[in-house]
């Protein structure tokens, strides 16, 4: 499952792919202590070619990874509507 999208920040269009196995791949790197790695990596996986500069200019900037990420898994991975029945 693939699934192109993109996101519009401060006027400039940056598309990712993302799929399951990165998506994957990212939750299972992720560690109490190294949340920044897992997601430069991830986002520099799934980025399209096209925006591959854009992104890295991106994150040279603090916090921007993490913001990236919540960005396109909040599109990708939406959250499930979940009822608990007793």
């Amino acid at each position: 499952m693939s699934k192109k999208i993109t996101l519009t920040i401060a006027g400039t269009d940056i598309s990712f792919e993302p799929t399951m196995t990165a998506y994957n791949g990212f939750i299972n790197d992720m560690m109490p202590n190294d949340k920044v790695a897992p997601a430069h990596n991830y986002l520099k996986k799934i980025v399209c070619q096209e925006s591959k500069a854009e992104l890295d200019d991106l994150l040279k900037r603090p916090g921007a990874a993490l913001q990236l990420v919540n960005a396109v898994n909040a599109e990708f991975a939406p959250e499930l509507d979940i009822t608990v029945k007793n």
